[in-house]
């Protein structure tokens, strides 16, 4: 990238002509695309959309043919903001780093794509812009692994327990059981039998009701220490790789999607339902005296105490 101070802040345009190779490449840019999202690591930014405007530009290979004004020979610009809208409705991210790589990662995987510069802005967050930009290039993405595309995908067993089942004595048999399946499992549980505050505003009462089925998941914790506490995708997809047992933290794999669980977080069946859902698990099992949900996506069952 050049040193020209005078190129700090100028549209990722110049700067892709200021940096081009020897071998000329095409570019196609995108100018001022403002969508809004609920981003931001702040809590302030949680649940309230601001506007991000994007700036984008993508250098292509020459066509190898005549284009002949046939628009499937050509990185469409439309790719350029399903990129946009696809990692927007992946999942709440907290950093404009993130949405950026992704961005610029999926944008790269058009045969077309060799560099791409990346700019986002948020709009609402002072009385300037604040953003981030970055270039990527096809030559500097990672290697993928075998594990990452060619691995057999991985369909757990998603256990809740109910705090009867969570207090018996023939927990760690029950734990064993399912361990014995073959398959991963994530043991969910639901809310402490203890009185909960009241805030009377809804989406308060969803954090703190989701904070009480996280203190519930370290009670199951205490009573063995298979059941490792997790939080995050990243989590339960590295336990299921490693045949671990873990139990279900909600809080933030709830709060940070797009298209999460709609009823109330006391419904913890619900919620468990969804999760099973969410991880294509080869089953949902109920450990307790709880209902059976209707229309569930994955097959169910239950399991007496």
């Amino acid at each position: 990238m050049t040193s020209d101070i005078s190129l700090a802040f100028a549209h990722p345009e110049e700067r892709a002509l200021a940096s081009a190779t020897a071998d000329p490449r095409d570019r196609i840019s995108l100018r001022d695309h403002i969508v809004s999202a609920d981003i931001g690591a702040f809590q302030q930014e949680r649940g309230h959309t601001q506007r991000l405007r994007f700036n984008v530009v993508v250098e292509v290979r020459a066509a190898p043919t005549p284009l002949e004004d046939d628009v499937d020979r050509i990185l469409s610009y439309d790719r350029i903001t399903e990129a946009i809208a696809s990692e927007l409705a992946e999942e709440r991210l907290n950093l404009l780093e993130t949405l950026a790589e992704r961005v610029a990662e999926r944008i790269l995987a058009e045969p077309q794509s060799m560099r791409v510069f990346v700019r986002i802005e948020k709009l609402d967050r002072g009385p300037g812009a604040l953003g981030v930009e970055i270039v990527r290039s096809r030559v500097g993405l990672p290697v993928q692994t075998s594990d990452e595309h060619g691995a057999e995908a991985l369909h757990p067993v998603v256990a809740y327990l109910s705090n009867a089942a969570i207090a018996a004595e023939d927990l760690g048999a029950r734990l064993d059981a399912l361990q014995a399946g073959g398959a991963p499992v994530i043991l969910t549980v639901g809310l402490p039998d203890l009185a909960l505050p009241e805030t009377g505003q809804r989406p308060t009462q969803r954090r703190i009701d989701l904070l009480a089925i996280e203190q519930n998941a370290w009670v199951l914790a205490a009573r063995d220490p298979r059941c490792v506490v997790v939080a995050t995708r990243t989590e339960i997809d590295w336990a299921m790789k490693h045949g671990q047992m873990v139990v279900w933290a909600p809080s933030k794999i709830v709060l940070d999607a797009v298209d999460g669980p709609k009823g109330s977080a006391r419904d913890a069946v619900a919620l468990s339902l969804w999760l099973a859902e969410q991880m294509a698990a080869e089953r949902l099992e109920l450990h307790g005296d709880v209902s059976v949900p209707a229309g569930s996506r994955v097959p169910v069952l239950r399991k007496a105490l």
